[in-house]
């Protein structure tokens, strides 16, 4: 009896004796029909016949409304109660909606962008003070209108993510969601906002599902949420040891498990921008970053999506403190792509860098090593590879600590100039051996002409014991094809006498 009569009450409720208590529950009970559309639409196997097709890069809940009427503008109230009509008009702004299908709730979705837009002129405005309930209901909103679940990535991972045919996939809801990021960024950087008090509600949680969506495909959105970011780590001085713990929880997890994020070279960036406010003496969990995190970041196959960010990031670690150059370059050296000629040109780039910078102490630790790798990029078939190693030598701050230590760095160097200089097929390869062989020459001719005899009593007796070596095999051919063939005896075969059957 009872159930009859409560089915029989309107489910929809008009204009509130108490507007004060409506406001405060609206956030929630849009949040909670919004959960219970979740659940429902992922328990029940019944809807529209369209309902698994999905043209958004994002999983939007989709709230069921019958119509969201607009409020009065902050214009026509009072100063008093401008922050209780903010607070109902970004309750209001929670109600969500399916972007994928345009003709769907238009009037509603107006209503709301209006409403969006009247709330962003009203923030940077600036001229009234948050109170906690207000900035309670703006992390509501935000929350509601931007958390949400990325649906997997199904590109190959074959191509690396580097293939520049690959168009960027956009969000069907971006013009909506652009309205809310301008709003939280406008919200986050006001000095109408008292960090003390926001500090409770933009928390480790609300951190942590904002770092989730750099993980969207919509390079727009990822842009957005790098500003925010950024200007959170700024404002909320007690949060930035945990945002950089998060971030490297994010790079350790994509180096070393998945090696899929889209969003890493817009992490790296805003690192680089923090990485340039340590304070010196750099810290050890500073160090930690860069031996743990940045040098394996030089391992995965999307490298070059993320590199000049990343290289930035180095390069401020080097600044800050010059000894850590050699730890860099011995990163470098163990993780050196010998099979990938394009990763290996951007490896001798950032070399270059911070070759530019490395002092003598640092250099000499590593310049053993680091000459004969470069002394095999020279040697490299690919052009490309043996150009921008042959490249050094055009650097005068190079030319310069080379110089300094010709008398170990020539004897590694010359074989692999020798070489070149002799059968590589590039021309332009070729001159740029010539030159550099010729700057030798110039720098320290004894040493050179010492070197040179070096080489080429190397290469005679590498010549002596390369005769030898066929000799003994001919003695050997020769050896087996005099002996009878008995029962499982192995026999040496000559090519001639073998025919391929296919």
């Amino acid at each position: 009896m009872l159930r009859q009569i409560f089915s029989k009450l309107p489910r929809k409720s008009g204009k509130s004796d108490s507007p004060g208590l409506a406001r405060s529950n609206s956030c929630t009970t849009a949040g909670s029909t919004l959960q219970t559309q979740r659940s429902n639409s992922l328990n029940s196997g019944s809807g529209r016949p369209g309902a698994t097709k999905r043209t958004s890069s994002a999983v939007f809940p989709a709230s069921v409304v019958a119509g969201i009427e607009p409020l009065l503008p902050f214009k026509d109230v009072p100063n008093s109660e401008k922050m209780n009509l903010f607070v109902s008009k970004v309750s209001l702004c929670c109600v969500t909606f399916d972007f994928t299908d345009p003709t769907k709730n238009s009037i509603e979705k107006d209503v709301k962008r209006q409403t969006l837009l009247e709330l962003l002129d009203f923030v940077a405005s600036g001229s009234v003070k948050f109170s906690e309930p207000a900035i309670l209901a703006m992390c509501r909103m935000c929350a509601v209108n931007l958390f949400r679940v990325f649906p997997p990535n199904y590109r190959s991972a074959s191509d690396g993510g580097e293939n520049d045919d690959d168009e960027p996939m956009f969000d069907p809801a971006w013009p909506h969601l652009q309205i809310v990021y301008d709003l939280l960024l406008k919200f986050i950087t006001s000095s109408c906002l008292d960090a003390k008090v926001a500090k409770k509600y933009i928390d480790h949680s609300f951190i942590l599902r904002m770092l989730d969506l750099f993980d969207s495909e919509d390079p727009r959105e990822r842009d957005c949420l790098k500003t925010i970011l950024h200007r959170v780590y700024g404002k909320f001085m007690v949060h930035r040891p945990f945002i950089r713990k998060a971030i490297s929880n994010i790079f350790y997890r994509f180096v070393f498990e998945t090696e899929r994020h889209n969003g890493i070279a817009e992490l790296l960036e805003i690192f680089g921008s923090i990485i340039s406010g340590f304070a010196l003496p750099l810290k050890e969990e500073h160090k930690i970053f860069l031996w743990r995190v940045l040098i394996p970041l030089h391992k995965p196959k999307t490298f070059g999506v993320y590199f000049q960010q990343m290289s930035f990031c180095v390069t401020q670690f080097i600044e800050k403190e010059p000894k850590l150059s050699s730890t860099v370059i011995r990163g470098l050296l163990k993780y050196w792509p010998i099979t990938n000629s394009q990763k290996e040109v951007m490896f001798l780039g950032e070399l270059e860098e911070i070759l530019e910078a490395i002092n003598m102490v640092e250099f000499q630790k590593v310049m053993v090593p680091l000459f004969w790798r470069i002394g095999c990029c020279i040697n490299s078939f690919h052009f490309q590879v043996a150009e921008r190693a042959l490249f050094f030598w055009n650097n005068d701050q190079i030319v310069n600590l080379i110089a300094l230590n010709r008398h170990v760095i020539l004897p590694i160097i010359l074989p692999a100039l020798e070489k070149n200089s002799q059968n590589h097929w590039n021309p332009a390869v070729l001159n740029l051996t010539l030159n550099v062989r010729k700057m030798f020459m110039e720098m320290d001719d004894v040493l050179f002409m010492s070197c040179h005899t070096h080489f080429k009593e190397e290469e005679a007796k590498l010549s002596i014991l390369a005769e030898k070596r066929k000799e003994a095999w001919e003695l050997l051919e020769n050896a087996a094809s005099l002996q009878p063939i008995t029962g499982n005896t192995a026999v040496l075969v000559t090519p001639l006498a073998t025919s391929i059957t296919c």
